[in-house]
């Protein structure tokens, strides 16, 4: 695995063992990691852009979002190259978080942290590439093709945004998915079209 997709290998096991260790070594250190906008404005703390997606709120936030990318992330560095899977990851990282930065800047309560806007940029340049693939989830028996299983995804990030009463930025999910999909387009054009034809003939 670490020599097909190093980059997503070493994600993999960073995000992991960060967030193991802040929820039940350190929780301390959550608090100078997470995503503050408050702070981040005032006190250029811009490292938090990055360090808020290496940690999670609970073991069922870390389970879901490194679920997603087991199933996507190796994969999509195979295909588009360790380089472009690093521009993806980040760029949709950092960039899902621009809406909630502009949102919360004058809100010194607003906190947020996972790697949601990296996971769904990841998981929408992969379902470009491989728009036939399919996921099985624990509680669903069947494969789900990518394309639907992407909509779903969206519609219970939606879902939690609204319902939200936690530390995770369920709103990230959605730009996220945006930047991923520029991201990719922008890099390897061809993919749309390709994209278009695979799932509509």
């Amino acid at each position: 695995m670490f020599y097909n997709a190093p980059i997503a290998t070493i994600i993999f096991a960073a995000t992991i063992g960060l967030s193991l260790y802040t929820l039940y070594k350190n929780q301390a250190l959550i608090g100078k990691l997470i995503l503050h906008p408050y702070s981040l404005v005032r006190e250029r703390r811009w490292y938090t852009l990055i360090t808020s997606g290496m940690i999670h709120g609970d073991l069922s936030h870390l389970l879901f979002n490194m679920m997603t990318f087991y199933f996507f992330a190796f994969r999509l560095e195979t295909i588009v190259g360790s380089v472009e899977f690093l521009i993806i990851y980040f760029g949709s990282m950092v960039l899902a978080d621009v809406s909630t930065i502009k949102k919360n800047r004058d809100n010194p309560h607003y906190r947020s942290l996972g790697a949601s806007g990296a996971i769904s940029g990841v998981l929408f340049s992969a379902i470009l590439y491989v728009p036939d693939s399919s996921i099985m989830l624990f509680f669903i028996p069947i494969g789900i093709p990518a394309p639907i299983f992407g909509l779903l995804y969206l519609a219970y990030c939606y879902y939690a945004a609204k319902k939200s009463q936690d530390l995770i930025n369920h709103e990230a999910h959605f730009w996220g998915a945006l930047t991923g999909v520029v991201l990719t387009v922008a890099m390897q054009p061809a993919v749309l079209p390709y994209f278009i034809e695979r799932v509509f003939g």
